[in-house]
């Protein structure tokens, strides 16, 4: 986390007061070079509704013993929340970066949450580790990619995953194509449930 200047926030959930730490300004972590190599945009820097929003459905559920997979962790809210409850957590992003201020977020809050730095177009690491008693993912369909790459993926992880969805235009298509049952949690969480891989 060198030389990202972060700031912490209170997040109060179902009887819980976590401690998140967040950068300062996401903008100040755009790099034009990682932006040409890979489109990188800093989205796992912002503590975003969607986040707030899935963490309190897991904190809604009884997840002691399962195997917890996050996909774009992010901050890692959703996870620390898991893990408290007694999960087996697997937190995972393609942002270095993220992953610092996650197991940083795990850490001040007391759970025990392992970080992975996984692609979605080069999944082995999380996709020889399933089946998965649950996969977590707020906020993943904002560009068309993310949709064709977790079209592949998520069938292969699971057979329930809990999505956080703001509404962003890809999810349609996902959501259409998705070849799981998909149930509506509360608002803007969808439970989605398939044969396990």
């Amino acid at each position: 986390m060198e030389g990202i200047n972060l700031v912490e926030e209170t997040v109060a959930l179902e009887g819980l007061s976590l401690s998140i730490l967040r950068p300062l300004e996401a903008e100040a972590l755009l790099s034009e070079e990682a932006f040409e190599h890979e489109e990188y945009l800093p989205y796992w820097a912002e503590l975003w509704p969607s986040g707030v929003t899935l963490a309190r459905a897991v904190a809604q559920r009884a997840v002691e013993g399962l195997r917890v997979l996050e996909l774009g962790c992010g901050l890692g809210l959703p996870s620390v929340v898991a893990a408290l409850g007694g999960a087996r957590v697997l937190a995972t992003d393609w942002s270095a970066e993220a992953l610092e201020v996650t197991a940083a977020n795990a850490e001040r809050n007391g759970a025990d949450v392992e970080t992975a730095l996984v692609s979605w177009s080069e999944p082995e690491t999380v996709v020889d580790r399933a089946p998965w008693d649950l996969v977590l993912g707020a906020d993943l369909l904002y560009e068309q990619r993310n949709v064709d790459q977790l079209l592949s993926l998520l069938p292969r992880l699971g057979g329930e995953i809990l999505i956080a969805e703001p509404g962003r235009p890809a999810a349609g298509r996902f959501f259409e194509e998705i070849g799981f049952a998909v149930t509506p949690l509360a608002k803007r969480v969808y439970r989605l449930t398939g044969p396990a891989p």
